[in-house]
């Protein structure tokens, strides 16, 4: 019965109603809109940082990580490949062979980094094919792509010869001749500058270590899966011959960066959490102060006060479920919208983007805290200023009430 008048009392001022129910659903859509961007920033950042290179996970020899030498890369057997590929989650790993060496062309000369890696895999996880702007693909030994920044430098062209001297696995020399068949466009000036790649097989070669790998990149369908497949690996591989690492502890400064980042993002959220507090709070004093007559008319006809407050509480926690639920009907189009159409920025903005190996667009994320984080603040957020009201009816004088 009181959940009935609660919800008569609520529309018998629709006016009043249709401003309180604005007030909470805007409340909800701005937040949405703006925990939104920020989460859908946060996820492209780190699927371009997994995609780029690294991937989700890592399988090294113990002790690589901290000392990046060809002595600590590991043997791919049959074994540890059986072991991978059983991960449900995988969607595939990567081997590399990653090393320095001295490139020369002609008189011209200048240290590399080079990558071996297996052409199918490797553009599975990097697209690497994707990044060519001259000539073509690895595909056969003896083929070598390079960066364009080296290949400026070394005034070097597909078709050309490159000539790399390195030290290989136990101190072994390393020297060979490569047809440089690619140049590649990075975002970032670093790797356009040093980055070499040649055949896994041509790697393994070149630095005398067969069958050898420095890392295994691993790439999942679904990176919420991270913990749970490196857990798996973790008790199946030997952990005194073997490191599994995932994104986070290869990217660490990606880690530091984001929560930073979000910790500044939040307070601009508690910024456009206050305001809209303030604006609600101002809808509830119209409300009690528009109501104080029907109030004391109420408490003269012998009506409780603790059962007008339950009847307020009632009315102020439907507008708060109608506020909600307007809100996140009003902002899921939009942000259905930009998460399949995200935002392209140009400009210096898209330079910026590019430097830090980014795609110049802004991203929107329908995760389901987007939603549920917000609709339970500004929920919150409306039965705490509710205490307003009921104060307001709890102190009410009747006689001044009848006299408003």
């Amino acid at each position: 019965m009181l959940l009935l008048i609660a919800w008569r009392n609520i529309w018998r001022n629709k006016r009043r109603t249709l401003i309180t129910l604005a007030s909470i659903g805007f409340a909800v859509f701005f937040a949405c809109i703006m925990q939104s961007m920020q989460l859908g920033s946060y996820e492209r950042m780190i699927e371009n940082a997994v995609r780029f290179y690294t991937g989700h996970i890592q399988v090294h020899e113990k002790g690589y990580w901290d000392d990046k030498t060809l002595d600590n890369s590991l043997e791919v057997t049959e074994g540890l490949q059986t072991k991978l590929s059983g991960e449900t989650d995988l969607s595939a790993y990567v081997p590399r062979v990653e090393s320095f060496a001295l490139a020369s062309h002609g008189t011209l000369t200048k240290g590399v980094l080079v990558n071996g890696i297996d052409p199918v895999k490797e553009t599975g996880l990097t697209d690497l094919q994707g990044k060519i702007v001259e000539g073509q693909y690895l595909s056969t030994p003896g083929d070598i792509m390079i960066g364009e920044g080296l290949s400026a430098y070394l005034k070097a062209a597909p078709g050309d010869t490159l000539v790399l001297i390195s030290q290989g696995y136990h101190g072994a020399n390393a020297a060979g001749k490569y047809r440089i068949v690619g140049t590649l466009k990075f975002p970032t000036q670093e790797m356009s500058a040093q980055a070499a790649y040649i055949m896994l097989s041509d790697a393994q070669y070149f630095f005398n270590m067969p069958n050898r790998a420095t890392s295994l990149a691993l790439l999942l369908d679904n990176s919420e899966a991270v913990p749970l497949v490196k857990a798996d690996l973790t008790s199946k591989l030997d952990t005194t011959v073997y490191e599994v690492m995932d994104w986070k502890e290869l990217m660490p400064e990606l880690v530091q960066s984001i929560e930073v980042d979000y910790a500044s993002g939040r307070i601009m959220l508690y910024v456009l959490y206050a305001i809209i507090a303030f604006g609600i709070f101002g809808t509830f004093i119209m409300m009690t102060n528009e109501r104080q007559y029907e109030f004391g008319v109420m408490l003269s006809i012998g009506m409780k006060r603790r059962l007008m407050q339950g009847m307020l509480f009632l009315e102020i926690i439907m507008l708060a479920v109608l506020g909600v639920v307007m809100g996140i009907v009003a902002a899921s189009p939009i942000l259905a919208y930009f998460y399949l159409n995200p935002i392209h920025v140009g400009g210096e903005m898209a330079q910026a983007y590019e430097k830090l190996g980014m795609e110049p667009i802004l991203p929107f994320s329908l995760a389901p805290e987007v939603f549920v984080n917000q609709a339970q603040v500004v929920f919150i957020m409306t039965i705490l200023m509710a205490v307003y009201p009921l104060w307001i009816v709890g102190k009410l004088k009747v006689i001044k009430a009848l006299r408003s």
